[in-house]
């Protein structure tokens, strides 16, 4: 029976598959076998003792695809304190926002970040210079957080989702005893980047299934099937502009030579679902999740239609339903709000509790994204209602985005947009009222300082004023009519 948390977790997979190898990070090529990791985590779980990590503690990790990150995160767990992942692109300002609203208490980070960190203003320490200690004993309860997860929220800055074992363990489980039922025969692979959940439900799963992982140091299209034949991977999960950005590169005649017996993913192109299957000989799965809730709908054998932009149904640890304004069923056919509950969920939004109360007012999970269900029940998305803009996977927040740009001494005004991208989905478009002269080159530059670089907006509009509503609020939904002129910063032209 797979466990609640993830300290049980790794311990059974110690016991059934000591000898195994567990992980594979490519770039490296270090391998670590079931037996190792629980080792190395006990070993860490002292190291961390030893710096005084005492339960319920957080700690900072900013590290790349590297053995250290999962290694650290389930020493976290096994400590019983708690992983705050920061993105390996984030600068002074947003990070420190994840590092100071968490409460971290350390950091453990790559020699590249020490800078950035110091700046910031904490303690930290790289992999390699930890202290021995004594491994601690530690019995977690499956609702004992793991995880804060920062997030892009609809408005503000990013809010931290407090994750538990259970959040972990629920995924995990729903991938072994549910589609795609994932086995010790099975070697699955992710190209993400650790800061985000995806590699780490990835570790959870083959923890759980005795599964191989594979590990890239990040997605590279050119490489990536290449990459998927030389490890015999079985299954893999992918999401946002990466199948987009799969099918542009040339035809291979190995394309159907690999082991692959299907594909899960987030956001496959409608259009475009069916040249994806046949191209490598595979289908591809959708799947719909967040940071907050976890895995929650999924595409299966049984209801898989290509194109159709169904997402599939609620894994059997979820009720979803969609609902009006008032949070009422709406009929099916009809589209409303997605909301979502059950276990293993997050517990909230840290040290938000308004943030918290809204997001789960009447018992359920309001996601923000609209979507219609069909008369077997299975869920069509349809769109989101949140002001925030989704480049390449990446979600990123108009708001964050504009206090930014508020920071530099020549913007009296800020408003930032999503517009439509035929690459990257959507990009983003700042609109800014200037106080004195200034260029969008210049403002770029000063957004590429405090933010991450996907942040930074790509198309610029200097305008005189914005228009406003009653209330003195930029009115956003008119920003899009504005007759001013746009300049591409990639292109280096104004439009």
């Amino acid at each position: 029976m797979i466990p609640d948390d993830l300290v049980a977790l790794t311990k059974r997979a110690a016991r059934k598959w000591p000898g195994k190898t567990a992980w594979l990070f490519d770039e490296t090529g270090a391998r670590f076998t079931f037996a190792d990791i629980d080792r190395e985590t006990d070993r860490l779980a002292g190291s961390l003792a030893a710096l005084g990590i005492n339960p319920g503690d957080r700690v900072a990790v900013m590290l790349r695809n590297e053995p250290a990150f999962p290694l650290l995160w389930l020493a976290l767990a096994k400590r019983g304190a708690v992983l705050v992942p920061v993105n390996t692109n984030y600068r002074e300002l947003d990070g420190a926002h994840v590092i100071r609203h968490s409460g971290a208490r350390l950091a453990i980070a790559a020699p590249e970040f020490a800078d950035l960190l110091t700046r910031i203003g904490i303690t930290t320490r790289t992999p390699d210079d930890l202290p021995d200690g004594a491994p601690p004993e530690h019995h977690p309860a499956a609702e004992a957080p793991t995880n804060i997860q920062y997030t892009s929220g609809t408005t503000g800055a990013p809010k931290g989702c407090v994750l538990p074992h259970r959040y972990w363990t629920t995924l995990a489980r729903s991938l072994v005893d549910d589609f795609p039922n994932l086995t010790e025969e099975d070697t699955i692979l992710t190209a993400q980047p650790f800061h985000y959940i995806d590699p780490q439900w990835n570790v959870a799963a083959g923890l759980a299934a005795g599964a191989t992982l594979v590990v890239l140091d990040r997605f590279h299209p050119s490489t990536f099937w290449a990459k998927v034949r030389e490890h015999g991977v079985t299954w893999f999960y992918c999401l946002g502009l990466m199948p987009t950005l799969l099918l542009r590169q040339p035809a291979h005649p190995d394309d159907k030579r690999h082991r692959v017996r299907s594909v899960m993913a987030s956001a496959i192109p409608r259009d475009r679902h069916a040249e994806l299957e046949a191209r490598w000989g595979v289908p591809w799965y959708e799947a719909f999740g967040m940071t907050e809730t976890g895995g929650d709908i999924r595409d299966r054998p049984e209801d898989h239609r290509p194109g159709s932009g169904s997402i599939g149904r609620p894994i059997r640890e979820r009720e979803v339903v969609i609902a009006d304004d008032d949070g009422k069923p709406v009929p099916r056919g009809r589209t409303g709000e997605l909301l979502i509950r059950g276990v293993g969920l997050m517990h909230g939004y840290h040290d938000d509790p308004e943030a918290t109360a809204r997001a789960f007012r009447g018992g359920w999970f309001h996601t923000g994204d609209l979507a219609t269900m069909d008369a077997e029940g299975r869920v069509h998305y349809v769109g989101r209602t949140k002001d925030m803009i989704r480049r390449s996977g990446e979600n990123i927040s108009a708001d964050e985005v504009e206090r930014a740009l508020l920071l530099h001494p020549a913007v009296a005004l800020a408003a930032v947009i999503a517009v439509p991208d035929d690459l990257r989905g959507e990009e983003v478009k700042a609109f800014i009222v200037p106080s004195k002269d200034t260029s969008p080159d210049e403002l770029a530059e000063h957004c590429a300082s405090q933010l991450a670089y996907f942040k930074v907006p790509r198309y610029w509009s200097l305008t005189a004023d914005l228009p406003r509503t009653p209330s003195e609020r930029i009115a956003k939904g008119k920003l899009a009519a504005l007759d001013t002129p746009t300049y591409d910063r990639v292109a280096g032209t104004w439009l």
